[in-house]
């Protein structure tokens, strides 16, 4: 059993967990709009957690190819109150979808278990907030920001960049004196990939889990499925299913998804599968 702290509540990595999508944002790709009021955030954090997850990450900005940078306090206005709210009423780890220090520290202050950042920590003062919390850390990789990630994204060789980008970023907060068990890595599928990098980096989970880190993997309605399958966003629930129980065969242990149900009956039949070797 691999057990780790997040703030209040405690999860087991030897089983796959999943981490529910809440974007209280009005832009985000998939489902931007639908859950910015409080009772809707509500409503849907409990039908996750019904569902099967453990973990609801909140965030305040969207980070799709193109979105557009959203202000600190609009970003602290959104988040912290459901995150508080989520925390009055449920028994749940909290993640805080940001990258933004002061959202960090308040989230902290309300409960919240996880810091789950696409910039890896590198906005000014966002690694000392961090660490400050002392929380879990995701670290993700993206080339690029929103506004341009997607414009051509190109890479000698995508793994050995990736995975140089998150070594780096985690010997960085070890050096502050964090565990590496609190310390999560995210290859960011779509943030700066096209559909050959985000496949190679999905093939080499494996790689990126053995050094010594739980890998945290978020391809929920992609556009790499949309490219490889020629699908709508909405209609791209098999084809997540099958990146994620590949990066599940290959190591992953959180699962950041829009559809929780579908993939919590997966998931649990394939780690009582693979307990039965």
């Amino acid at each position: 059993m691999t057990v780790t702290a997040f703030g209040d509540k405690s999860l087991d990595l030897s089983r796959p967990q999943i981490m529910g999508i809440l974007n209280v944002t009005p832009d985000s790709f998939s489902d931007g709009g639908s859950f910015s009021n409080l009772d809707d955030a509500l409503f849907q954090t409990q039908k996750m957690l019904s569902e099967g997850a453990s973990i609801i990450d909140v965030g305040g900005e969207s980070t799709r190819p193109g979105a557009l940078p959203v202000s600190l306090q609009e970003e602290i206005d959104r988040v912290i109150p459901v995150v508080s709210a989520i925390k009055s009423r449920f028994d749940v780890v909290v993640s805080l979808d940001t990258s933004s220090a002061q959202v960090m520290i308040e989230g902290a202050t309300q409960g919240a278990g996880l810091i789950n950042d696409v910039r890896a920590l590198t906005r000014a003062n966002a690694l000392d907030a961090a660490i400050g919390t002392g929380l879990p850390i995701c670290l993700m990789h993206m080339q690029g920001s929103p506004q341009t990630m997607q414009q051509n994204p190109d890479y000698s060789a995508v793994y050995n960049e990736v995975i140089s980008f998150l070594l780096e970023r985690a010997s960085i907060c070890q050096g502050l004196g964090y565990d590496a068990n609190k310390i999560f890595l995210d290859p960011g599928i779509g943030f700066g990939k096209n559909l050959e990098h985000n496949l190679e980096l999905i093939n080499n989970i494996d790689q990126i889990a053995s050094h010594g880190f739980e890998v945290l993997i978020g391809a929920s309605r992609k556009s790499m499925i949309g490219q490889a399958l020629n699908l709508d966003v909405q209609e791209r629930l098999y084809g997540t299913l099958g990146a994620h129980a590949a990066a599940y065969s290959k190591g992953a242990s959180i699962f950041r998804v829009h559809d929780v149900k579908p993939h919590y009956e997966m998931l649990e039949l394939m780690y009582r599968i693979k307990r039965e070797k």
